[in-house]
């Protein structure tokens, strides 16, 4: 096993010099090093070892309730004494007051050295911002700081047997109980529905108040502690990774819970906690790619394979091929993680929400898809090891394959983008100017003049949704080879990193190319 090493200077070169967090008014870099460290740190000492024996062990259910595998619950306890459970909430309510760059920072660390933990964990940052945005003051009296202080952990209760994606078809029920509200349905895929590390879970749950379509949506929350018997964990899914994140089926029966926000306007309330969740999970992308490029990195350069020209033993990293392998992984995760910075620069400034509306999809796509290909990569790197799990880069593949599904199947986001997001004119042309920003159009100028060419061929077409893939990957491709321009103008060295990542192949069918 290759331990894991928190990329904490790959991070603050991201952040400083492609992503220019210095541009924010309230960015402190020395207190930010520090933070991101002294996770890293936490994380290599404390939370990986028990990825290995988790992914193992996995999740239990018994009489109801969840056992996670063995020293989750201790692990958990130190993390919530040290406070990283509150890292976002406001220091009012016990937290750090940290922004959304340093959380994205500690949470790429917490998912590379321990995925499955880290899903039950970091529900909390969207869940604290949704009851700042729409809870009542009572509701975020009662329930910010236990979720700071890790008291309390949260979950997102959306997917139902008879709806996924389409939302529309939520069925669980919420009626008036005099001044309160009861829920009764069934949930399923719930990450982290219960376990055994908290104190108490506050579920998020949409639920139907109407029937009107989504518009008959509605948010609550409601205590694990508060509830009952009237939330029951039915079961957990046996599933190919994530083992020692506990994915129940969970079942509501006249569940007590209050109402967040509005009525009717639950899709919208949930959309905060689905917005973080998007960028959360292409940083666990991130995560993934850089944990098989260490992995893969690491075994090449002490294997060894065949002779130099001289005669001397040679080593994995010697031969082409194997060199090739690296290189992508190399630039894939240096480029994904600096695609998610520069998102998230943009969502911490505060006045450009219609180009973190277009950047979160191309994110989460391109970096969880990243995170698979560079652990298929590492698998094939380390060959026949590779596929046993000694090394362990075959869990980083059957961890990282979810992450192309949930929050949003990879395919709805290119959708999205080929359809509402570029109706909506104001966030495509932001991201038109942003990529004229990061690179020297002479670089780049073939492949942004393509997709100003596709841009309008999309506009035009009566079935975008048809050439929606495409579209994502020419978007997607353009933005990374642009953020690759600016880290090859910051760091010279990475030069040839650049130009072998501008050499790739672009994967978009022939006549979308052809177009410009």
């Amino acid at each position: 096993m290759i331990p894991f090493v928190a990329p904490v200077d790959d991070i603050m070169f991201s952040l400083r010099a492609v992503a220019g967090a210095a541009e924010l008014p309230n960015w402190d870099d020395e207190l930010a090093e520090g933070i991101i460290s002294h996770f890293g740190s936490f994380a290599e000492g404390v939370i990986a070892p028990l990825d290995e024996t988790g992914d193992a062990q996995g999740c239990r259910l018994h009489d109801g309730k969840v056992a996670m595998p063995d020293g989750f619950a201790d692990a958990y306890a130190a993390l919530a004494e040290s406070g990283w459970q509150g890292l976002t909430a406001p220091e009012a309510f016990g937290g750090m007051g940290q922004g959304h760059l340093i959380a994205g920072a500690v949470s790429e660390v917490f998912s590379g050295a321990n995925h499955a933990m880290q899903m039950v964990c970091n529900l909390v940052p969207g869940a604290i911002a949704t009851l700042l945005r729409f809870g009542s003051v009572a509701q975020q009296e009662a329930w910010v700081p236990k979720l700071a202080s890790g008291q309390a952990l949260s979950t997102m209760c959306l997917t139902e047997p008879g709806a996924g994606s389409d939302l529309s078809r939520i069925r669980t029920k919420a009626v008036r109980d005099d001044a309160s509200w009861r829920i009764s349905g069934e949930k399923i895929f719930i990450s982290g529905g219960d376990q055994d590390m908290s104190d108490d879970i506050l579920h998020l749950i949409l639920a139907r108040t109407g029937d009107d379509g989504i518009k008959g949506l509605s948010l609550f929350i409601a205590g694990k502690n508060d509830a009952g018997d009237t939330i029951k964990v039915t079961r957990i899914e046996e599933k190919l990774g994530l083992h020692a994140s506990p994915t129940c089926q969970m079942a509501f029966d006249g569940a007590p819970a209050q109402l967040v926000g509005e009525e009717g306007a639950g899709l919208r309330a949930m959309f905060t906690l689905m917005n973080h969740a998007r960028i959360d999970v292409a940083l666990q992308g991130v995560a993934h790619a850089a944990r098989a490029h260490a992995i893969a990195t690491a075994y090449a350069a002490e294997r060894k394979q065949g002779r130099r020209p001289d005669g001397r033993d040679a080593v994995l990293a010697d031969h082409a091929d194997v060199q090739r392998m690296l290189n992508e992984q190399q630039t894939l995760a240096m480029g994904a993680r600096s695609m998610a910075h520069i998102a998230l620069v943009a969502m911490e400034k505060g006045d450009q929400s219609d180009l973190v509306d277009f950047l979160t999809p191309i994110c989460k796509v391109f970096c969880t898809e990243a995170g698979i290909r560079s652990a298929d990569l590492g698998m094939q790197i380390l060959g026949g090891y590779g596929y046993l799990t000694e090394y362990r880069v075959s869990q980083t593949w059957r961890d990282a394959r979810i992450t192309a599904i949930y929050e949003g199947a990879n395919g709805i986001h290119a959708q999205s983008i080929a359809t509402r997001g570029l109706r909506n004119g104001v966030g495509a042309d932001a991201f038109d100017a942003l990529i004229g920003d990061l690179a020297d159009q002479a670089q780049i100028a073939t492949l942004h003049a393509k997709w100003r060419a596709a841009r309008q061929y999309m506009i035009t077409s009566p079935s975008p949704a048809e050439h929606a893939h495409d579209f994502m990957q020419l978007t997607a491709q353009l933005y990374f080879r642009a953020v690759w321009c600016r880290i090859a103008e910051r760091d010279p060295q990475s030069a040839g990193l650049r130009d072998f990542a501008l050499a790739q192949p672009i994967p978009v069918a022939p006549a979308m190319l052809a177009l410009g």
